[in-house]
C-alpha cells in the first residue's frame, strides 16, 4: 500500500475506534439508567435520543474506503452499524 492510502487507512481506523468508544460510553449510561426507576425524564430521554441519532448519522454515513485492503475494517464497520441499531433498541427498552 502506498503512503497516502496507508495514512488514510490509519485515520479511518482511528475514527472507527472513536465511534466504538462513544458507543461503549452510551451503552454504559443506558445500562445504568435501566436499573433506576423513573429514569426516563424528558430531559434524559431527549438528550440520549439526540446523542444516539448523531452517532447513527455518523456511522451510517460512513462508506467503506475504496482502497481498503484490510477486510477487518469492513467487518468493524458492519459490526458498528449493527451495534448502533442494537443500542437504540436497548435505549427504547430502558426508556419504556
Amino acid at each position: 500500500m502506498n503512503q497516502p492510502f496507508a495514512q488514510f487507512e490509519s485515520v479511518w481506523k482511528d475514527f472507527l475506534q472513536g465511534m466504538e468508544q462513544s458507543l461503549d460510553q452510551a451503552e454504559k449510561e443506558i445500562d445504568q439508567a435501566a436499573t433506576m426507576q423513573n429514569v426516563c425524564t424528558d430531559e434524559w430521554c431527549e438528550a440520549t435520543e439526540h446523542y444516539l441519532d448523531d452517532i447513527a448519522n455518523a456511522v451510517f454515513s460512513i462508506s467503506e474506503p475504496r482502497y481498503n485492503e484490510d477486510p477487518a475494517l469492513s467487518k468493524r464497520l458492519k459490526e458498528l452499524k449493527k451495534r448502533v441499531h442494537d443500542l437504540y433498541a436497548k435505549y427504547k427498552s430502558a426508556a419504556a
